[in-house]
């Protein structure tokens, strides 16, 4: 009887005890597991009456869609209003400001709306929010008025300029971007951009956030606001310059010291800031007036967290006192009182990268580019940050996100980062989802879903366990999918979704249904004939060469990332000859396809990465993306996943500024080769 409760409480809490592992094999959650998880949930379930009593309270609120904060729409599809007698009287408020009214029809349906967007709808004094949204997202098509473009990737830090003190910027993004749109481009995809944490100087992994609702004061570039003089007064007068002079010139980032750098460098802009009674300040004042609660509580966050640290305590807020672990306590308040000005200056902060990419934006999109930034979004955000501490009813910060044993990862992984609550999110409008997709799109053409499938569904795992005592967490993947639609098409932008890896069946089905695209990868577009032709590459996924988390075409050939996973201690050294035999077996199998295709006939490494390029332009993909390390025809790869700390991940630097970067005739015969492959793939 309590196995058969408590499986009915993970049911509502939309916990999948039952799933099929990576060998195809069915499995189930154990109880313990299941009480384990349910607990970190927040619904107790170590007692037949505490399972009881969480289900009760579950069931309750699960039922009457109508209580939900926000009611979702298709657009020109009529809406079931259960709850309201046929042919009330209802008042729609639009966005604008504009009302419309009407009558329920005879089945209590409101009608069907013909523009999609927010609303405020009045039905017998009672008020809903409404969002209708469109079928599907906007399309390379209607976007750019072409069916296939193609586009570049970038590790942002990795990006150089003369002056850039060490770390890419802003500015050096407007930079690649006006450079690529020279050569055909519609698209510049971004490494992730969001907040970290400011204090903690060795915080720098992009996809383990503080916040997805910020963004990384790092890369400001604050020349583009402040303008040069500012800039280089601000730098003398902090004694910064010879500092600067030496990160640049390091082959390899060095975060720490950067950090610091960059952080004086900010305040004492900031200070030079505070003396100004000009225009800028109104724009300021400006920014955090829109910036809202979130923007004030991020900042109190950063203020809190950066105070925590220098008294030797710990950054984590869950082990904050209570007083300061949510931000609507009143010690917050009064912290944010009598700390005006160090939360001043975070969002002073904010506000100088928020205008780089704003900046970085205009620039692509005035050089022609169709799309410009594409920004990517991390599947979470790290549990002890920003986000989870001002969004704790819709985040679940005692879990953490991951993936089951697999193949290559037989002990699961966890990436520590906190996932959405799919309760939290119902009761609350989308409210965190909505703001995180809107924040996001702010000041990009486009955004790339790292782990899409997290719209379905998540591994989630309590805090402090083992990843294979997880599960799956439950989404509402339509609601979800309609948000997107409808951001999509308010922001003008398209959708990305990164599906590698296990993928629920049907889901890329529905994804391709709302025109998000998936991502194929050369490297892995092989079936049991070898490498996929590319007329043979699907037409509802974008196409590249390599991505971050893998060897570029030419590391790839060479075996850089086999010799890579033995130093890192992931791959036993005596494996080494084995992996380098079955290596050149793909190479020759990968050679064979590219001659079949007239793209290569003998030649080295570098003929052989020019028919890469040119096999993925020439598939039907409507966007083909050219990671830089392939343009540049580089062998070290960003990041190598997994543990060990050998690699130097997220560190490495391109190997000149991006002003003469896409100028060395390899590279641009590289661009030209996929900009020809994409115009004779449009023709097709």
């Amino acid at each position: 009887m309590s196995d058969q409760l408590l499986a009915e409480l993970a049911q509502a809490a939309d916990l999948s005890i039952d799933w099929i592992d990576a060998y195809g094999q069915p499995q189930r959650v154990t109880a313990e597991a299941q009480r384990n998880l349910l607990e970190a949930l927040g619904y107790p379930a170590q007692s037949p009456e505490q399972i009881r009593e969480s289900l009760t309270s579950l069931v309750h609120r699960q039922h009457v869609p109508e209580d939900s904060a926000l009611l979702l729409q298709d657009q020109h599809q009529p809406l079931a209003l259960t709850l309201y007698p046929a042919e009330s009287l209802y008042r729609l408020t639009d966005e604008q400001g504009n009302i419309s009214e009407g009558r329920l029809d005879h089945d209590g349906h409101l009608p069907a709306q013909q523009q999609p967007g927010y609303y405020q709808l009045e039905i017998r004094d009672t008020q809903h929010a409404l969002a209708v949204a469109p079928a599907t997202c906007m399309s390379v098509q209607q976007l750019c008025g072409k069916p296939r473009i193609w586009g570049l990737t970038a590790q942002l830090y990795g990006l150089r300029r003369t002056g850039d003190g060490g770390l890419g910027d802003t500015l050096a993004v407007a930079d690649l971007a006006r450079h690529a749109a020279n050569h055909g481009a519609d698209a510049i995809g971004l490494s992730p951009v969001h907040a970290q944490f400011s204090a903690d100087l060795r915080s720098y992994g992009p996809y383990s956030p503080s916040s997805r609702l910020f963004f990384n004061t790092l890369y400001a570039a604050p020349v583009t606001l402040l303008g040069e003089g500012r800039v280089k007064r601000a730098i003398q007068a902090a004694g910064l310059h010879s500092e600067m002079t030496r990160l640049e010139s390091l082959e390899l980032i060095d975060w720490p010291a950067v950090a610091a750098s960059r952080q004086r460098l900010m305040r004492q802009l900031y200070a030079d800031f505070c003396n100004d009674s000009g225009q800028l300040q109104e724009r300021f004042d400006t920014f955090r007036t829109a910036g809202g609660d979130a923007l004030q509580q991020h900042c109190c966050f950063e203020a809190i967290h950066a105070q925590r640290l220098r008294e030797g305590a710990s950054g984590d807020w869950r082990t904050w006192p209570e007083v300061l672990r949510s931000p609507n306590q009143g010690a917050v308040t009064r912290f944010a009182i009598e700390h005006v000005d160090e939360l001043r200056f975070h969002a002073f902060c904010q506000w100088l990268i928020a205008h780089g990419l704003e900046t970085a934006q205009a620039t692509a999109s005035g050089a022609g580019m169709g799309i410009g930034l594409i920004a990517d979004l991390a599947v979470g955000a790290d549990c002890a940050g920003s986000q989870a501490w001002s969004r704790q009813d819709e985040l679940l910060p005692r879990v953490t996100v991951g993936a089951p044993p697999d193949v290559l990862n037989r002990q699961g992984q966890n990436w520590g980062v906190a996932a959405f609550s799919p309760q939290g999110l119902r009761q609350h409008g989308f409210r965190a989802y909505i703001e995180m997709l809107q924040a996001n799109l702010a000041h990009a053409g486009g955004i790339r879903i790292d782990h899409v499938m997290g719209l379905q569904r998540l591994w989630v795992i309590p805090q402090g366990a083992e990843s294979q005592h997880g599960a799956y967490l439950r989404y509402p993947l339509d609601d979800l999918l309609r948000l997107l639609a409808l951001e999509s098409h308010r922001h003008r932008a398209l959708v990305i979704g990164e599906d590698l890896g296990t993928v629920p069946e049907g889901l890329r089905d529905k994804l391709a249904a709302r025109n998000i695209l998936g991502t194929r990868v050369l490297l892995f577009e092989q079936d049991d004939l070898g490498f996929v032709p590319a007329e043979r590459w699907p037409g509802n996924a974008l196409a590249t060469t390599t991505t971050h988390d893998l060897p570029t075409i030419k590391g790839w050939l060479a075996g850089r990332d086999l010799e890579w996973r033995v130093r890192a201690g992931q791959r036993d050294a005596e494996l080494l000859e084995g992996d380098h035999a079955e290596r050149a077996g793909e190479r020759v199998a990968l050679r064979q396809l590219l001659e079949r295709q007239g793209m290569v006939s003998g030649g080295d490494d570098d003929a052989c990465l020019q028919a890469c390029i040119e096999h993925v332009g020439r598939t039907p993909a409507p966007l083909a993306l050219l990671p830089l390390e392939d343009a540049c025809g580089l062998e070290q790869q960003p990041n190598l996943p997994g543990p060990g700390d050998i690699h130097p991940n997220w560190r490495r630097r391109y190997p000149l500024a991006v002003s003469e970067l896409l100028e060395q005739p390899a590279t641009s015969e590289r661009l030209t080769t996929l900009d020809g492959a994409r115009r004779e793939a449009g023709h097709d």
